[in-house]
């Protein structure tokens, strides 16, 4: 008999591309799986193996190049490919793997094939660090104890009694996978007696019981460079937990948390500092003495000052962590309002309000007061 055309099989054009034949191939096989029907097994083995045969020529670009110039005389005895050998299917499954990943989960439990235990990386730490105001912009260096995963001493990692070595698991040969036949499928599955690492430990160590890993606390200089920020994230490299089968060490992420401080802000580089001063002082001007992280710093407001106005300390702010230079402090002015005065304090601004109003008041305030019976007037 004939065989059908590969594309009419998968039901896809002749231009299509290699993702609309995966996907039109994984919908077949799905629907064809004999184990999907079992009240016609014969019938969707036929058509299940018909798809995996389209698939086989047209998801490769040679194989289906030849396949267009000459159709199926490409595959016979003597033809352009040499002969093309459905048999072969079965016992190189992993040309599917990609597309029928999830077909081996549903009937296998999780299928697919699995190779030795390879080497593995340690897991990272997050270690959570808190820091004062002061030293994220001065930097400094803290001790921390950190409680991780480490090579066991006794057995050297490899969870073996000491003077024994691991044996090469007898079920799988050391290959970690054991392989069976579903319908046309060769599958290769973990080997359940060594779950996948393809040696087992007769006698295991002692201190570890043997994984090959045991915990210790470890104290660690951690160096914060000045000018980090809440939430910045410090990367020591191979102060994590300790890796599998020989691999290496993960890394330690501190995380700083900086405390709030009673006086400054920190805006980015700037750090901001809010100067309350007296009405007198705002509106004579003086010379006062501004808190910085370096001392106290001689500053000069001048008279008439309102409260807001915001004046800059050059290079007394927080330094780049990259080395870019430094920030400002920016003093912001706070004008206090006095709440409790004397009677003579009460008389003198009273005198000192009408002689106001013989001038003509405060310009912003008359000014202010003309807008206003603008609006309403």
């Amino acid at each position: 008999m004939a065989k059908k055309d590969y594309y009419q099989v998968l039901g896809v054009e002749r231009e299509a591309s290699l993702d609309d034949i995966k996907r039109a191939y994984r919908k077949l096989a799905v629907k064809y799986h004999p184990d999907k029907n079992p009240e016609d097994k014969e019938e969707a083995a036929v058509k299940f193996k018909e798809a995996s045969e389209a698939y086989e020529v047209l998801s490769d670009a040679d194989k289906r190049s030849q396949y267009d110039r000459f159709g199926h005389a490409a595959f016979e005895q003597g033809g352009g490919m040499g002969g093309f050998d459905f048999g072969g299917f079965a016992a190189n499954a992993s040309v599917f793997e990609d597309v029928l990943g999830d077909l081996f989960g549903d009937f296998f439990g999780g299928g697919g094939r699995r190779g030795r235990q390879r080497a593995a990386r340690g897991d990272d730490l997050l270690y959570e660090l808190g820091i004062t105001f002061e030293e994220a912009v001065r930097g400094g260096e803290r001790k921390i104890s950190v409680p991780r995963s480490v090579k066991c001493t006794s057995c050297a990692g490899s969870g073996a009694k000491a003077g024994t070595q691991p044996e090469s698991c007898p079920a799988c040969n050391g290959a970690g996978q054991v392989s069976f036949r579903q319908g046309l499928f060769q599958i290769s599955k973990s080997c359940g007696q060594c779950n996948g690492e393809g040696r087992i430990i007769r006698n295991p160590c002692r201190e570890c019981r043997g994984t090959g890993t045991g915990h210790e606390m470890r104290e660690i200089n951690v160096k914060i460079p000045a000018g980090v920020d809440n939430g910045s994230r410090l990367k020591l490299r191979g102060e994590g937990e300790a890796g599998f089968s020989g691999g290496p060490t993960g890394d330690l992420y501190v995380a700083l948390e900086v405390a709030p401080h009673p006086i400054f802000q920190r805006a980015g580089h700037d750090i901001v500092c809010d100067m309350p001063v007296t009405m007198v002082q705002a509106s004579l001007g003086d010379r006062i003495d501004v808190p910085t992280l370096d001392g106290l710093v001689k500053m000069t407001i001048p008279a008439g000052t309102q409260s807001g106005r915001v004046f800059r300390l050059r290079g007394k702010g927080v330094p780049d962590v990259r080395g870019r230079g430094k920030g400002d402090e920016l003093v912001r002015i706070q004008v206090q309002t006095p709440t409790h005065m004397t009677k003579k304090q009460k008389e003198l601004l009273k005198k000192f309000d009408e002689a106001s109003n013989d001038r003509g008041g405060d310009s912003v305030i008359s000014g202010f007061a003309d807008k206003v019976r603008e609006l309403f007037d």
